[in-house]
């Protein structure tokens, strides 16, 4: 433990500050587009449309994220169930994952804090409401279901596109392009989180605590679907490394068989 903390705690702080950075572009974009008080509001009638903005705006800052210099050294996991799913995959070592989680509920919360603490009336409308995430008009089995397939194709996708390597360079984009897509389709059903840590930050200040469990499971479970087919299909060897965007100069603190894999097939 002390090892890994005193050897990757950049990573570590790389990953708190990316979900922080995440969770305030959540709440901008929320209160830019959904308080009553925002021109965006006014002008788009169409809750459908509103929320195609805040994707778009969303998969923007994701990729932004994945393919900084910090989300290219820390992989830009930014989620407690990728971590996870990763560790499944024998990619991160055990600290590593337990001080990923850590830092990724720690700065999601510290960066809802700080921007709740700066703009808390608006953030607190009733329309904006801290950006939380909740199980839509069909309650939280459909909200539990519908967050576990979005989670598993998330992952799924992020296997499949990383693993190839002409594609590899453009796993971050698609995940921002998933995360755009989501956001106005499935959105009604559960909020779209697929992100523990995510739905956590908005939780605290919100004092929301509706169905929290299927945000806790649902996205762990599906991502770890999504790893148990992947290696059922293509074995364990198919996996070269935990990063969202491995053709860096940054190093890798993962178990990382990239470079030169025979497996990331052309």
């Amino acid at each position: 433990m002390a090892r890994a903390l005193a050897r990757h705690w950049p990573e570590y702080l790389m990953e708190a500050l990316g979900l922080g950075l995440y969770m305030v572009a959540a709440c901008l974009v929320r209160v830019a587009v959904e308080h009553p008080a925002s021109p965006v509001r006014g002008a788009v009638g169409s809750s459908f449309l509103r929320r195609a903005v805040i994707g778009m705006a969303m998969g923007l800052t994701a990729v932004g994220l994945i393919y900084s210099p910090w989300g290219q050294r820390s992989g830009a996991h930014l989620n407690p169930a990728v971590t996870l799913t990763f560790w499944r995959l024998g990619k991160v070592a055990a600290w590593d994952a337990v001080f990923y989680v850590l830092a990724q509920l720690a700065g999601g919360l510290a960066g809802m804090l700080v921007v709740a603490s700066l703009l808390r009336q608006w953030l607190a409308d009733p329309a904006v409401n801290y950006a939380v995430t909740r199980p839509g008009l069909f309650g939280a089995r459909v909200a539990f279901v519908a967050e576990l397939l979005i989670s598993l194709g998330f992952m799924i996708t992020v296997l499949l596109v990383s693993n190839v390597a002409r594609l590899a360079p453009l796993t971050g984009l698609a995940a921002g392009t998933l995360i755009a897509t989501y956001i106005p389709v499935e959105a009604p059903l559960s909020g779209m989180s697929m992100n523990p840590a995510r739905t956590l930050a908005s939780a605290v200040p919100a004092a929301f605590w509706m169905s929290l469990w299927v945000y806790f499971t649902a996205p762990v479970l599906g991502m770890l679907l999504a790893a148990e087919s992947y290696l059922h299909v293509r074995g364990a060897g198919a996996v070269a490394c935990a990063k969202f965007h491995h053709r860096n100069r940054y190093r890798c603190i993962f178990r990382c068989a990239y470079q030169g894999a025979d497996h990331a097939r052309r």
